[in-house]
């Protein structure tokens, strides 16, 4: 019980930051292009009351890492009306890419903050806060890369979608934009169905944990230039 509420402990803050500001960067991104909504809503708040799923933010990404499985969750998503947009085209793959690329932003700042807590450790008396910290910033990394990664799926809802959708002839990416109704169902079919029918073509560990891994690798790399290792 000790080490689930450490564990827990450990997360939920990193989890609760990477998603807002995931959802938050949406808004800011679609205000600045033209589309108020967000802010009409009141959702450009970094306020978590305001973006939190109880189920989608907490309870699940929990519930995954007890069991050690890939950490992934859901904020109530920040409203944009594309119409609203200057260039709804352009805007919508820009809106869409600024979750994703915040995240990655985020991760760095981990990353950072990690090799500056390497750097400054070895004081006995702090050691178990510190390992704490190190703890949660490893937690903070890996959650908003995963989360960057996780989001530039292809597959409707999620935010790579409206990138493709964006970068598609016209033709084409209205016969795309015809999948949004089933985004869904198809999610439930890719993440929980196919994997449970057929274990090794689950797209988590098979193509979403490939480059998160060696993206983390490459942000632990920063941790340790940044710590003098």
């Amino acid at each position: 019980m000790g080490n689930m509420l450490y564990t827990a402990a450990a997360l939920i803050v990193p989890l609760v930051i990477a998603i807002v500001f995931h959802e938050v960067a949406h808004g800011w991104v679609a205000r600045s292009l033209g589309d108020p909504t967000a802010e009409e809503q009141r959702r450009l708040s970094l306020n978590p009351v305001r973006h939190v799923d109880p189920i989608g933010t907490v309870v699940l990404p929990g519930m995954l890492a007890l069991i050690k499985a890939p950490v992934f969750g859901w904020a109530k998503p920040v409203p944009v009306n594309k119409w609203r947009l200057r260039n709804p085209r352009f805007g919508m793959m820009a809106v869409a890419a600024a979750g994703p690329g915040t995240n990655f932003v985020l991760a760095a700042i981990g990353a950072i903050l990690l090799g500056l807590l390497a750097r400054g450790g070895g004081q006995q008396e702090v050691g178990e806060l510190m390992l704490f910290i190190a703890t949660s910033l490893n937690y903070f990394i890996t959650i908003n890369i995963f989360l960057a990664m996780f989001n530039l799926l292809p597959v409707p809802p999620f935010d790579g979608s409206h990138i493709v959708e964006g970068l598609l002839p016209p033709q084409a990416a209205r016969q795309y934009n015809r999948l949004r109704p089933f985004g869904f169902p198809l999610l439930l079919l890719l993440l929980l169905v196919i994997p449970w029918l057929f274990p090794e073509l689950g797209i988590v560990e098979n193509v979403v944990l490939p480059p998160v891994m060696w993206a983390a690798e490459h942000y632990y790399t920063l941790a340790r230039a940044i710590a003098g290792g």
